[in-house]
């Protein structure tokens, strides 16, 4: 940050950015091989960074480029599709609070009658997918809304890998209770099972740490996809899917993500960490291997240097 608070003008920002995420890398890597747990079916070897400008100029380093599931990281833009379809609306659905719970808790979802705490933990997406059949009439359409969506930020056509789609619904046995949970307290209006099984679809989503990093642009940039320069959101709602990704994003860890890294931040399974830089850039860390909270470890230090070497954070 500088002297006045605020993250510095991209002007202001190293000439050589990649060769700044490369020293990063060079450090953060090493956690990555002190594999403790991680998807399956990915090498834990594995770790990418990217960094995409408003401009388009994109920076990488490792592994940016290698495929994985975009898992819970698709939250974000499932929230948006909603957002995008009936406003505030979706928040008589679901909180905006941290949770303070694993991301599949039910426990806590039976205490709160049926109204999941936020939209990134398993229920608040679940309910947000119901949202959305409400809205496009179908749970194919809801899974097309979200799935065009991020097509269309990422600028290329995303697909399902089969065998982690087929991963996910032979697990989906958690998410399906959840949904039936809260239908019981009359916060859940359509089947289950096809809401589910459209929500397991988009967790399989294939995708790059390049093009998560292109994608979360329209968020650092007042909802305005800065490729296409169409609006995706209205600038306040913009600004609320930030919010919620700083306080909530990265599952019982946000705390420690705004205290380390102090910009707006989503976090998946499959290792990935999706942040936003306001008016600044779009960025995302894959790394495999996962902590205690199921956050990527190596991902989590590589946005907390890269946020200390270019002042990045908010706070």
């Amino acid at each position: 940050m500088t002297a006045s608070g605020v993250p510095p003008h991209p002007d202001d920002l190293p000439d050589d950015l990649t060769h700044t995420l490369e020293g990063v890398a060079a450090e953060a890597r090493p956690l990555a091989e002190d594999d403790q747990v991680h998807e399956p079916g990915i090498g834990p070897e594995h770790f990418g960074l990217a960094l995409c400008e408003l401009d388009g100029t994109e920076h990488v380093a490792g592994d940016a480029d290698v495929g994985f599931p975009v898992q819970s990281v698709v939250k974000v833009f499932s929230l948006t599709a909603a957002l995008r379809l009936v406003g505030e609306e979706v928040f008589a659905r679901v909180g905006r609070e941290p949770s303070g719970d694993p991301f599949d808790s039910l426990v806590q979802l039976e205490r709160e009658h049926g109204i999941p705490r936020n939209p990134f933990i398993n229920a608040g997406a679940v309910v947000v997918c119901d949202v959305l059949v409400g809205a496009t009439g179908s749970a194919d359409a809801a899974r097309d809304a979200v799935a065009d969506l991020l097509s269309d930020l990422v600028g290329e056509r995303l697909a399902p890998d089969p065998s982690v789609l087929a991963e996910e619904r032979e697990g989906a046995d958690l998410n399906t209770a959840m949904a039936w949970l809260m239908s019981s307290y009359g916060n859940f209006h359509h089947p289950p099972a096809e809401v589910v099984d459209a929500y397991a679809q988009l967790c399989a989503l294939q995708v790059t740490a390049r093009q998560l990093a292109r994608a979360s642009r329209f968020l650092a940039s007042d909802g305005v996809d800065p490729r296409t320069g169409r609006r995706v959101l209205a600038e306040p709602l913009a600004r609320r899917v930030n919010a919620v990704m700083l306080t909530c994003g990265t599952y019982d860890a946000a705390g420690q993500f705004a205290y380390d890294v102090g910009f707006p931040c989503k976090s998946g399974v499959a290792g990935a960490v999706m942040g936003d830089v306001p008016n600044r850039f779009g960025v995302c860390a894959w790394s495999p291997p996962l902590d205690a909270a199921g956050n990527s470890r190596a991902g989590r230090a590589a946005l907390h240097l890269l946020s200390e070497r270019l002042g990045l954070s908010l706070l």
